[in-house]
């Protein structure tokens, strides 16, 4: 079993997934159960994927949660595309948002490359 702690990006998703919630916070009331919540469950779901994956004993299993982690990652992003269409996020919000969440992206993919190695 990994340490899930110990992986830089699962630190990094966690925090991003905290910005989301206080950024969501500022949604509007009547998207309490609509994007903002969508955005909050795809933001957990990255670092949640990541931890649920290190607890599996081979390295298929950790890379397919590995690789759900990335489509939230994905869902998130086409999340804040809309959010920032609908005027509930600003162009640098969302220009930081999505820096943070293709840094995201690209250490999950690094990390998959990583484990798919070791699993030959």
């Amino acid at each position: 079993m990994r340490d899930f702690r110990k992986y830089e990006v699962w630190k990094l998703a966690v925090e991003f997934s905290a910005t989301v919630y206080k950024l969501t916070e500022e949604f509007p009331v009547s998207e309490s159960f609509g994007l903002s919540h969508q955005l909050r469950r795809a933001t957990v779901s990255i670092a949640s994927n990541i931890a649920e994956g290190a607890s599996r004993s081979s390295e298929l299993d950790f890379c397919r949660f590995l690789e759900i982690a990335q489509g939230s990652a994905f869902e998130v992003e086409t999340q804040l595309i809309i959010a920032t269409k609908m005027s509930y996020l600003n162009i640098s919000t969302f220009d930081e948002l999505t820096s943070t969440l293709h840094a995201i992206q690209k250490m999950i993919n690094q990390l998959i490359h990583t484990v798919k190695a070791i699993d030959r």
